[in-house]
């Protein structure tokens, strides 16, 4: 069966019907999406996108129960091909249950969403955003499902503060990180020579800070994470002691209008080992975005952003050391189950997102990018 059948019959198979999304205390929601990518000189993310390429499938479905007024379960199943990453095969996103006490406290364990800046932990629900591709600076989505989730125990809760300073949202997690190895960064790693078949893990917790401010629509907000690494392979290994990253964010909406922004800095020193030579890899990564969208009409929303990144530790007048992305979008909502996304991206650098297995003849500084999307969610 070709594999973007799969992904549909993955989204189709628990539904049964559009009207049978809610049965007693069972949810079922899911989506599946047809991706469209054309670029100028580089092939990106895996892809051949320089020809015009379909190789963007992407699919989930997740479940919930409510067992008690306290207490929820969940999962999400998932399958994916962008380009050379993803596969037939389909991945647990998240596995977790859900105890909440009161408002102030509550406590989720299992394999759990990591919360970090605005929208790691939403950024598996394609249906929710005008992007065709978030900024990747910050959510690469070669990347997407080493960030996503963790594998430990969560603590959270809200606190008021009055109706002149609005409310605090905590969140608080420790657990194991784990590489997917079909993602990104095992593909980067074998295309060094380094292949792994078990996936490098480490030890990660963070948490994040999120004030509700008393001007409606407005979300500031800070996160931190610690992660570490460690993976072996037949050719040699890969080692990155503990390191932070931290974000801070901030978010307005009122009616029609939203703006919203991001920075992240994350300093990681990974040693990557080949036989008896010892690789150092050092990387300062500082990122930010900025975006705004408007809805012109109930069904058809447009909007801007620009996305940065740098790598202080190394040259960054060199183009494999920055990446630079103007992007302008449109969403038109066919009906309340599909809809349809057209971006344009203007690159400049080529720090992330570009592979030498699928640019064998070397990097062009920029690029100019068409990125389109067919969804269907329910």
């Amino acid at each position: 069966m070709p594999r973007r059948l799969r992904l549909f019959f993955l989204a189709c198979i628990c539904t049964g019907s559009l009207y049978a999304q809610d049965l007693s205390d069972i949810q079922f929601h899911g989506f599946v999406t047809q991706g469209f990518v054309f670029s100028s000189n580089n092939n990106y993310l895996t892809m051949l996108t320089s020809a015009g390429t379909l190789q963007w499938t992407d699919g989930a479905v997740s479940i919930a129960d409510s067992i008690s007024d306290n207490l929820r379960v969940g999962i999400q199943l998932h399958m994916y091909q962008l380009g050379q990453l993803g596969g037939p095969n389909v991945q647990v996103d998240w596995a977790s249950g859900d105890y909440k006490i009161n408002d102030y406290l509550g406590f989720r364990a299992g394999k759990g969403k990591t919360p970090l800046g605005l929208f790691n932990d939403s950024q598996d629900v394609d249906a929710v955003f005008l992007w065709t591709l978030l900024p990747q600076s910050a959510y690469p989505v070669d990347n997407k499902s080493f960030f996503l989730a963790h594998l430990g125990g969560e603590v959270y809760g809200a606190l008021s503060l009055g109706s002149q300073a609005g409310s605090l949202q905590y969140r608080g997690y420790a657990g194991q990180a784990y590489l997917d190895l079909n993602g990104g960064y095992v593909k980067l790693s074998a295309d060094e020579g380094v292949v792994f078949t078990a996936a490098p893990a480490g030890k990660t917790y963070g948490g994040d800070l999120r004030w509700e401010a008393p001007l409606k629509g407005l979300t500031l907000g800070s996160s931190a994470c610690v992660l570490a690494l460690d993976g072996t392979a037949a050719a040699g290994s890969i080692h990155i002691s503990p390191f932070l990253i931290n974000a801070e964010y901030a978010q307005f909406q009122k009616g029609k209008f939203y703006v919203a922004g991001e920075y992240r800095r994350a300093p990681v020193n990974p040693i990557l080992t080949i036989g008896p030579a010892v690789i150092p890899l050092p990387i300062d990564q500082r990122a930010w975005f900025a975006m705004g969208s408007y809805r012109l009409s109930k069904n058809f929303q447009v909007g801007s952003y620009y996305s940065h990144y740098l790598n202080k530790a190394l040259d960054i007048t060199q183009p494999a050391n920055y990446a630079k992305d103007w992007v302008v979008s449109g969403r038109y909502d066919f009906n309340s189950y599909f809809y349809g996304k057209l971006e344009g991206h203007f690159l400049d650098g080529n720090g992330l997102g570009f592979y030498t297995s699928t640019n064998p003849n070397g990097l062009k500084p920029n690029s100019k990018m068409l990125a389109a999307k067919i969804g269907f969610s329910f």
